[in-house]
């Protein structure tokens, strides 16, 4: 007699034997917060990011008033940071290019985590002749260091914030677009999307409840760190003419201009080098905490 042979489970079945959000969620905030340097960089974000969005509300100056007549002026009760060359306020011209920074950096990592996360997914799941068109793809934007082929890209398109956006987006996508076909790659030859398939789910179920969903801890991490790397790169293309225009405060044009400064007004030079400087660092920091809490691995 023939033995019976065990139903496969349907897809409900299939799901349901997942792990509960809520205590990934505290244990993973658990052991971020053991990292204190993660914490202070979490800390110095938050006020990045709120400086920038209500900043502008209680800035002492207008960013682009000049005053001509007190030009190359130090700290001061009326001008906490001095003065630049044309009299502006350094400390407004700050807080407005931390509004600035904060959308270089959210458009362009935004938009290279769409493209890197689309075209990770589609090499990573389908391989064959898809995986090695669009690997070799991003093989050929690897070939050039981030910083050149942002510079070659603004070359291209022109200067202006728009193409600032872009030049750090194009540049972004091979990270994403790498790190995201990895862990499909692995991800795929689990047995739980065995069972998936077995059970009928279509392939974007697949992708889109089961692939997705569980390659989001690097990503989460490449994010965190390409932020920081976003406004290091703009502020590089900006110092070096190729970013964003004056008038416009954004940091790494005022550091720029600042820099012929160093001696009657260190401040201006001074004051955005800083800021740069802990934002970067801060988010820096953010990822590494990031990484060592999304991977149990690391949790000792």
């Amino acid at each position: 007699m023939d033995q019976p042979v065990a139903k496969m489970g349907t897809l409900p079945e299939v799901e349901k034997f997942k792990a509960n959000p809520r205590e990934i969620k505290n244990q993973v905030l658990k052991r971020f917060l053991k990292r204190k340097v993660s914490i202070v960089g979490g800390i110095i974000i938050i006020i990045f990011v709120i400086t920038a969005i209500f900043g502008p509300l209680f800035a002492p100056y207008d960013p682009l008033q000049q005053d001509l007549a007190n030009n190359f002026q130090g700290a001061s009760a009326e001008h906490w940071l001095g003065t630049d060359n044309l009299g502006r306020d350094t400390l407004s011209r700050l807080i407005y290019g931390a509004r600035i920074s904060l959308e270089i950096s959210m458009a362009s990592v935004g938009l290279a985590l769409i493209v890197g996360l689309v075209l990770g997914v589609t090499a990573g799941y389908y391989g064959g002749k898809i995986e090695t068109l669009i690997m070799r793809f991003v093989d050929i934007l690897l070939a050039f260091p981030g910083i050149l082929l942002a510079i070659v890209i603004v070359a291209v398109l022109g200067n202006g914030l728009v193409n600032t956006m872009m030049a750090v987006a194009i540049f972004s996508v091979p990270d994403f677009a790498r790190i995201i076909r990895a862990s499909v790659i692995s991800l795929k030859e689990m047995e739980y999307i065995e069972a998936c398939k077995a059970a009928g789910a279509s392939n974007l179920r697949i992708i889109l409840r089961h692939i997705i969903p569980n390659s989001l801890s690097p990503v989460i991490v490449q994010t965190t760190l390409m932020m920081g790397t976003a406004i290091l790169t703009a502020s590089g293309l900006s110092f070096i003419g190729l970013g964003v225009q004056p008038p416009n405060p954004e940091w790494g044009a005022m550091l720029s201009k600042a820099r012929e400064l160093l001696r009657s007004a260190p401040l201006a030079a001074i004051a955005p080098g800083t800021a740069i400087t802990l934002v970067v660092l801060s988010f820096s920091l953010v990822g590494d905490g990031l990484r060592d809490a999304l991977d149990p691995k690391l949790k000792n």
